[in-house]
């Protein structure tokens, strides 16, 4: 019903300039607008990633009279798929569940589809939906700023000098909404070893690879005779591991702590829609066949099937999040068989890397072919700190001396939601030192005291199980839901009370107590430590926090209106419609199909 009540608005007619009364009780100003007669609004994305794209499709199609501007630092489109070209970049999810609700993809080449596909995706979205021109590149948001006066955001930008592209300019853009989509992984470091600099070879981070070919795979076609070095033992140093074993001399990853390598996840779902077997521990295995591909795309029911079937187990595992489970118990036993199985060769990494805590406190990663990497006669592993690394080695504490002529460290991104650019609030409060010790928001989509400010994949909207777009095309159209709000009813701010902060705070503090992500293992769902606030994570399922942003509480928020009255109603207007008042636009919306709610009719 929400879809169909929201996409006649499509079909108005022209709009006019923002008009409004001056004078505080006068209602004879209502006569100068059509209760539809919306005014211009400007919104701000920030990053063009998955989120900015959503949001600069979902903005033109439902928001009338918009203009929107998305900024993105870099020199492209996709964020985090843009910037992560590492070897063996994929996605963690089946494929087909990485997809925008609103376009499904039919011809991936692998169950688990690598980065430059997912890539390609996104381009292809933003093309077929026409939003390219909407995208700013290279335009680099430094500060933002608050405005009482005038009830928007200055953001002030940086971008290369039209004169001089060696050289930066800076200019101000205004906005009456502004969506913050920057996530939450998209500032990485180097780890902290002495020396680290001091390396004569190569050194590269995983999010920021860049050896200057067009793929990974030619960048690396020569390192058949190179020691490489992964340090890390995350999701992306899995599966670079995974990538170079095969491709370089001798390999050795380091890494501390523990992790659940899974099987990857809905392939006996997957082989029975194929109906051929496929084997989850040979990688060029789980490739689909043309013929499958082509299947998939010339049956949309079909295509929409497979993808439905992948969604729904996906969404069955969330009680894996909740401690003694039975569904948590089961998972325990089947990693931990399938880790000891696939580490026969080398019982004693298993003996290593197995965890003690509970399956999902760190993400679930499934890795296909990092197991039998690590069993590879020129791959070794070490599970002891890093001393110090000099020109040409990387010491370690037992006193061995790793001989290295390439250094990959996937050791993780700031995870603390702490932006790299000041934005202030009202009062003149930094945004930063609001979320001093940690964030605090309502529903994962605002925070108090930082009015027409939204967030897609900002804090506590990530999940420890299946696919995060639905999470973040859903928060996307929240702020889309508010930007109509103030729009419709002549608003100029709308800001959540602090008081419905409190409440979502109390909500997660309680929630996390039965879930396994409180157990005491240091995770980036805690900003790298092993205890304190979960900064990262909805407090539960996929599917409950699309439910919890579909109808907006709108009582949870703070109102200033647009014009010089007392009268709520004020934006009623003339007690006409646009499209009546001028003889232009449509005016039989009411009964048009997209807006019409036909109920079933019973069976007799």
């Amino acid at each position: 019903m929400i879809e169909g009540t929201i996409n006649f608005l499509k079909n108005l007619g022209p709009q006019q300039d923002r008009k409004g009364a001056t004078s505080s009780d006068d209602l004879s100003k209502m006569t100068e607008f059509s209760i539809d007669e919306y005014r211009p609004m400007k919104v701000i994305a920030i990053g063009a990633g998955l989120t900015g794209v959503a949001a600069a499709i979902r903005y033109r199609q439902y928001v009338p009279n918009v203009d929107i501007s998305i900024y993105d630092k870099s020199d492209g489109i996709g964020g985090t798929w843009y910037h992560n070209r590492y070897p063996g970049v994929a996605c963690d999810v089946p494929a087909h569940c990485f997809a925008y609700t609103f376009e499904h993809k039919a011809d991936w080449s692998a169950c688990y589809s690598p980065g430059h596909e997912i890539l390609q995706y996104i381009n292809h979205v933003v093309d077929k939906w026409g939003v390219r021109s909407l995208i700013k590149l290279q335009h680099e948001v430094v500060h933002m700023q608050w405005d009482e006066p005038s009830s928007q955001w200055i953001v002030r930008i940086r971008r290369p000098a039209a004169n001089d592209p060696s050289t930066f300019e800076e200019f101000e853009d205004r906005a009456d909404v502004v969506l913050n989509g920057t996530g939450g992984l998209s500032r990485w470091k180097w780890p902290d070893i002495e020396g680290l600099h001091d390396f004569k070879g190569p050194i590269v981070h995983s999010a920021g690879w860049d050896f200057g070919g067009s793929t990974w795979e030619e960048d690396v076609k020569d390192w058949g005779d190179k020691n490489v070095v992964v340090i890390g033992l995350g999701s992306s140093a899995l599966q670079i591991v995974a990538a170079l074993q095969p491709k370089v001399g001798k390999l050795c990853q380091i890494g501390r702590g523990q992790t659940w390598v899974s099987p990857p996840f809905a392939v006996p779902k997957i082989s029975e829609m194929l109906g051929r077997e496929l084997n989850p521990s040979d990688p060029s295995n789980l490739y689909f066949s043309e013929e499958e591909k082509i299947s998939l795309k010339e049956s949309p029911e079909k295509l929409f099937y497979f993808r439905q079937q992948l969604e729904a187990q996906m969404s069955s595992g969330h009680k894996i999040t909740l401690r003694d489970s039975e569904l948590q118990k089961a998972s325990r036993a089947m990693f931990t068989e399938h880790m000891r199985k696939s580490l026969e060769k080398k019982p004693w990494i298993a003996d290593l890397i197995i965890p003690d805590f509970s399956v999902g406190v760190k993400r679930i990663t499934p890795a296909p072919g990092y197991l039998e990497a690590l069993c590879a006669d020129n791959c070794d592993f070490i599970h002891e700190p890093i001393k110090s690394i000099t020109s040409s080695t990387v010491e370690i504490d037992d006193g061995r001396s790793i001989p290295a002529d390439i250094i990959v460290c996937a050791t993780g991104f700031d995870a603390s939601y702490k932006f790299p650019f000041p934005i202030v609030g009202r009062n003149g409060v930094p945004l930063n030192q609001k979320w001093t010790p940690h964030p605090r928001t309502y529903v994962a989509a605002c925070t108090d005291g930082f009015p027409n400010l939204f967030f897609a994949f900002g804090p506590n909207a990530n999940v420890g199980t299946t696919s995060i777009l639905g999470m973040i095309e859903h928060h996307v159209m929240y702020s889309v839901m508010a930007t109509m709000k103030l729009q419709r009813e002549r608003l100029k701010s709308i800001e959540v009370k602090p008081e419905a902060v409190d409440d979502f705070d109390d909500v997660m503090e309680e929630y996390f107590k039965k879930s396994v992500f409180s157990e005491s293992v240091p995770t980036w769902y805690k900003v790298g430590k092993a205890d304190g606030r979960i900064v990262s994570l909805w407090p539960g399922s996929s599917l409950h926090c699309m439910r919890a942003l579909r109808y907006p509480r709108w009582e949870d928020f703070n109102y200033e209106r647009l014009d010089k009255t007392k009268n709520r109603l004020f934006w009623l207007g003339d007690g006409m419609t646009y499209s009546e008042k001028t003889f232009t636009g449509d005016r039989t919306w009411y009964i048009k199909p997209n807006y019409v709610d036909v109920p079933p009719v019973p069976e007799s």
